[in-house]
């Protein structure tokens, strides 16, 4: 197969951590992010979706369902979900539920990405008391409740969810590796692959799963997502300055370090890498694209164009609200993002 992407027409959305910036408190990120919510969707990004963690403090993206709820009623155009449902830890009956209402309250605006894994520590996943079953059977489940096409046979047969099949979202798989994307080829769903989390995978499983989608109810054609932290700035220089916090807090990560808070630009920009430091810092630059607009565009269109994706998702770990708005308008400017939805 060739690739058959444009890269002059790249859609951008946003991957949002809802981050608790040291010395501000979660009231504060969630204003944040409303404020992120409403300008992304001025400037004409696709959509906006937020990710799941748990027992962590820097971090209060514990409800996908519910932040989508609050980002769909503060917007009018961007299509919002998930980045996604971690589905070990939910019931798939229930995130049906949750998504059906979504969409009926905001037609053809909610996505629902799942992902594999628990997004916290063993103990917390215990806690949140999620399914014990297999995360095929669970897929299939939540996929047979969604389609209302249990086998006869099957006790859940007799639950019918509120709803109908018109209020199905847009259904994704996330992935990391390569095991994710076998379910996205062999359901028929959507596919998103987390870039920073595994860079060197990206390319061959985004080719492999346009190679070999196979086509289902809920996606005739396949449709991809190439998700990467971005860290752009008008200059080099200030992008650099910008990213320290991230690439700090990655290289304390990598090295089992107990301190894994978001720092702050002036604590990175003075922070002394240690030698295992460095060379984790080194090894993580894949991890992320940094620079000025004019770089940054660059390398996001060579990166989409090999990867066979017509969108990129940008994972928002800017330390500072400002740098952050700004680099929402430079990428829409130069992307050029409010022309495409004009022209709709």
């Amino acid at each position: 197969m060739i690739s058959t992407m444009n890269e002059q027409n790249i859609k951008l959305s946003v991957l949002d951590f809802v981050h608790v910036y040291k010395y501000s408190n979660p009231i504060e990120s969630l204003q944040n992010t409303t404020e992120v919510v409403k300008l992304a969707d001025q400037l004409g990004y696709t959509r906006y979706w937020f990710t799941e963690h748990h027992n962590t403090t820097s971090q209060i993206s514990t409800s996908p369902d519910l932040l989508s709820l609050h980002a769909a009623s503060q917007s009018r155009h961007i299509r919002v979900g998930s980045g996604g449902i971690m589905l070990p830890n939910h019931s798939p009956l229930k995130v049906v539920e949750n998504f059906t209402l979504l969409e009926a309250l905001h037609p053809g605006r909610v996505d629902l990405g799942l992902g594999r894994a628990s997004g916290t520590d063993g103990l917390t996943a215990t806690a949140l008391q999620g399914s014990r079953d297999d995360f095929s059977v669970q897929l299939n489940n939540l996929l047979s409740f969604f389609s209302r096409s249990f086998p006869e046979e099957h006790p859940y047969r007799r639950i019918k969810p509120s709803g109908g099949l018109s209020l199905i979202p847009e259904l994704y798989m996330l992935g990391s590796s390569q095991g994710g994307v076998h379910y996205a080829i062999e359901r028929g769903l959507g596919f998103a692959f987390a870039a920073h989390l595994a860079p060197k995978l990206a390319v061959p499983t985004l080719r492999a799963y346009r190679k070999n989608f196979v086509p289902s109810s809920y996606l005739k054609e396949p449709k991809s997502i190439l998700t990467i932290a971005v860290i752009t700035a008008e200059i080099d220089e200030e992008a650099q300055y910008l990213s320290g916090p991230l690439e700090l807090m990655w290289a304390r990560m990598a090295t089992g370090s107990i301190d894994i808070s978001f720092p702050t630009v002036e604590e990175a920009a003075s922070h002394v890498y240690s030698h295992e430091e460095e060379r984790a810092r080194e090894y993580n630059r894949d991890r992320f694209v940094i620079g000025s607009i004019e770089n940054v565009a660059k390398r996001l269109r060579g990166i989409a164009k090999e990867a066979w994706v017509d969108e990129i998702m940008v994972a928002d770990f800017y330390p500072e609200q400002a740098a952050r708005l700004k680099a929402l308008e430079l990428l829409a400017k130069e992307f050029g993002l409010n022309r495409k939805r004009g022209a709709k």
